[in-house]
């Protein structure tokens, strides 16, 4: 199969609810589409069961009492994507150069399915060409030995299971490396730097339970219908029960306004929709501290307000004080007054529970409204009726995503999700939680056994124990710092885990001539990617089975561990037939990459690999609290929940309390910013045609879109002001750093419901745009939502 040839476009189009026709008219289709109609729809029945297998796709968790039909469409594109007939063969890499593969589109070289073989880069044909899979590792390690390890780098995707990321991170560790960079550097690791700051937990504490529990939901800069769309089966059954939803997000998303449910046959038969958000409030990008900090002063001064109420009623005065100027204020304050409260926010809880409450308050209370309204782009009166929404409710579960977490200031976000919380005692009580919704599947897990650059987060003495050997102390290399030791030339080998790194990164330009000096490039995948077909002067792909498939080891086949979102542990048992008698599962490349580099002999990696039960094992004896009884748990239905001390209100912080902590400012500082009127805030999106980098297709159903992804979304009235018609192509430029000029080029104006000011454009197509150095300080997440770019008129056709 070569490359498809441009396709035509169309845009502007009612996506209809979400889920619905156009869900079962998807998940036909992409079965359909990779040949799989029959086998597709039996494995689609095991997705997500007890004794099935845990979607390779978002991380939500599987329930006890699963749905008959426990996936999603975008759950059942990465299966049928996965299980392809399509093969990228021997015959294939034999047809085509890497230099030919690198003009192809991402979604082209993904389509050719499966990889079969492993390979190794020919420098003279520039092809990959078969090697045994003996000679892999034997040359793997010989060059390995002689690398320092401190230039290594050992990057996962957000896939892997338990068991093969607790084998990895002490294969690199062995050899000497603290360098294990992830994707969740790029997406949540604002939460795992901010939540335990604030509350002493790397992750959320909901837990599934949670949504039958809380009487509202706060729903905050997160897609759910194309990021996780299983929890809109928990959205819309809390809906039915009366719970308000209350969304803060930038653009109006489908999934957050309605849906039918797909398993529903009365629902799709009459077309029923269920609303899911009782209040919807498009915010600016960049505008998530402001309107937080709305919401908390509208609640902080309504408190200050009761209380002075309290001391007129004992002065003989019934005079409801309140700012005359605020409609929304004086009805908040009187319905307040008249149900004879006498606070807002839970003051017990923050006497027993917290520290800090006194600088917040005071910094909610010194912001003028002017100030608030101008940055978060929403009204004074819509940020108090959040905050009235919020004060009437006694257990409100708090959901958040990356479009709080990929900022400059994403830590500040995430903490500020904690200030709301914690102003009514909304943690650690059934219903009333923080709920990080994760991106990639297992991508929290793998940092749960040991995937982290940061040696304080590991028991590291336990490893030297059990494996008898001296861990690395040295704090190692971020995904951040990984892509600036590749730009300095210091970078010896990149061993992948899987994932498409090159396409995951910002400063794309500069990064793909700096990958081809790297001496080493070895990729563990299932799909060809970018990241392959730009490669090191050395470079190997080595194929493995995929997590949906049968793992046959010498003690029968194998189950496998993944962590969820709300951090319950979910057993995962393949049921397809594997794509190529030549594949090997995870676990068995990355144990015989390190019996080809290490001479430690202590660990059994052979035992291991015969029998993933030996893995858990080591797993509960490196974290005997968070693993007690493993094996026998980590299969039953529900799976298992990992202690996480805050959900009990116990606050593993450095003064034993929660925290409020104040951020500095409302929005980032930038430097040698572009001036004029064609600068827009940019934030990058997903369509529901994909997943992370991986593209299933052209469309965007949600949005409107089919035929293409150069596209960026802007205000109609930004649009006319900047001298451009909806429909007209322009080229996209950062308007920051100056001294580096980053474009891309081809794409048309959509007119769209998105504030002034702002624009939203796909992810991985405006990853050139993106500066290394922009991201947040503390985390070194890529700011991909919110960077200010801005337009011209452009020459260039999109190339879609």
């Amino acid at each position: 199969m070569t490359a498809r040839p441009k396709r035509k476009s169309k845009i502007g189009f009612d996506s209809g609810p979400a889920g619905g026709w156009g869900s079962a008219r998807s998940v036909t289709e992409i079965v359909l589409r990779e040949h799989v109609p029959l086998s597709g729809s039996v494995l689609l029945t095991k997705q997500n069961k007890a004794d099935g297998y845990m979607c390779v796709s978002c991380a939500w968790a599987k329930p006890a009492k699963p749905h008959p039909l426990e996936f999603c469409e975008n759950g059942a594109k990465a299966t049928a994507w996965e299980i392809t007939t399509r093969r990228a063969d021997e015959a294939f890499f034999f047809e085509h150069t890497l230099t030919e593969l690198e003009g192809w589109l991402d979604h082209d070289l993904e389509e050719q399915g499966r990889l079969t073989h492993p390979m190794r880069w020919d420098s003279i044909t520039d092809k990959y060409v078969p090697i045994s899979w003996e000679s892999a590792f034997e040359e793997i390690g010989r060059d390995l030995k002689q690398f320092d390890p401190k230039n290594v780098e050992f990057y996962t995707s957000g896939r892997a299971s338990l068991e093969t990321s607790y084998m990895y991170q002490l294969f690199a560790r062995i050899y000497g490396s603290n360098n294990l960079p992830d994707s969740s550097n790029m997406c949540h690791e604002s939460s795992s730097v901010g939540l335990p700051q604030s509350i002493g937990a790397s992750v959320g504490t909901a837990v599934l339970s949670d949504f039958q529990n809380c009487d509202c939901i706060f729903y905050i800069a997160q897609n759910v219908g194309t990021s996780s769309p299983r929890l809109l089966h928990d959205l819309q059954d809390a809906v039915h029960r009366g719970v308000k939803v209350v969304t803060f997000n930038l653009l109006r998303e489908p999934g957050l306004e309605r849906f039918t449910n797909p398993q529903a046959p009365m629902e799709m038969l009459t077309l029923k929709e269920t609303p899911i958000s009782s209040d919807y409030y498009q915010l600016k990008n960049g505008g998530d501290i402001a309107a937080l900090f709305g919401v908390s002063k509208a609640l902080i001064e309504a408190d200050d307000s009761l209380h002075a109420t309290h001391i007129s009623k004992v002065a003989g005065s019934d005079k409801v004080p309140a700012d005359p100027n605020s409609a929304a204020s004086v009805a908040f304050a009187a319905s307040l007054a008249a149900a004879d409260k006498k606070h807002v926010l839970d003051h017990d809880f923050i006497a027993e529970h917290t520290a800090g409450f006194a600088e917040f308050a005071a910094a909610a209370r010194s912001y003028s409204w002017e100030e608030l309204e101008g940055v978060s782009g929403l009204t004074r009166a819509q940020m108090t009726e959040a905050a009235r929404t919020y004060a009437a409710s006694d257990a409100v579960l708090i959901c958040y995503g990356m479009g709080l977490t990929q900022h400059v200031m994403g830590v500040e976000n995430v903490q500020m999700v904690a200030n709301l919380a914690l102003l009514r005692g909304n943690i650690g009580k059934p219903g009333a939680n923080i709920c990080a919704v994760r991106g990639h599947s297992n991508v929290q897990g793998q940092r749960t056994v040991g995937i982290t650059e940061k040696p304080d987060l590991v028991p590291l003495d336990t490893l030297s124990e059990l494996y008898r050997f001296e861990p690395p102390r040295w704090v190692g290399h971020t995904t951040v710092d990984t892509c600036n030791a590749i730009l300095k030339g210091e970078t010896q080998a990149f061993i992948s885990l899987g994932g498409n790194f090159i396409r995951a990164v910002p400063e794309t330009a500069a990064m793909e001539e700096a990958w081809r000096k790297i001496p080493l490039t070895v990729q563990i995948a299932t799909k060809l990617n970018r990241s392959h077909v730009i490669h090191g002067k050395v470079a190997y792909l080595l194929p493995c089975l995929g997590r949906l498939e049968v793992d046959q080891q010498v003690s029968g086949p194998q189950e496998v561990s993944i962590e969820s979102s709300v951090a319950q542990f979910h057993g995962s048992r393949g049921r397809s037939k594997p794509a190529s008698l030549h594949l090997l599962s995870e676990p068995a490349i990355v144990a015989r990459m390190a019996k080809a580099t290490l001479t430690n002999g202590t660990v059994p990696w052979d035992n291991w690999v015969a029998n993933y039960a030996e893995i858990r094992n080591a797993i509960e004896r490196t974290y005997p609290e968070t693993f007690k009884d493993f094996n026998k748990r980590f299969m039953q239905p529900g799976g298992f929940h990992r202690p996480v001390p805050a959900r009990e209100r116990k606050w593993v912080t450095a003064n034993r309390k929660a925290n409020f902590i104040t951020p500095p400012r409302l929005f980032p500082e930038f430097e040698d910013m572009a001036a004029g009127e064609n600068v827009l805030n940019l934030a990058t999106l997903r369509s529901n045609d994909q997943f992370n980098t991986t593209i299933y297709g052209y469309n965007d159903r949600f949005r409107g879109v089919n035929g293409t992804r150069q596209v960026v979304f802007v205000n109609k009235h930004d649009i006319i002001r900047m001298g451009f018609a909806p429909g007209d192509i322009v080229d996209l430029t950062t308007g920051i750093d100056p001294q580096t000029e980053r474009k891309v080029k081809g794409f048309r104006l959509v007119a769209y419901d998105i504030p002034k000011g702002c624009c939203a454009a796909y992810y991985p197509e405006t990853n050139p745009l993106f500066p290394l150095a922009h991201h947040d300080p503390q985390a070194k997440t890529p700011s991909y939502k919110l960077l200010p770019i801005c337009f011209t008129r452009s020459q260039t056709e999109p190339n879609q």
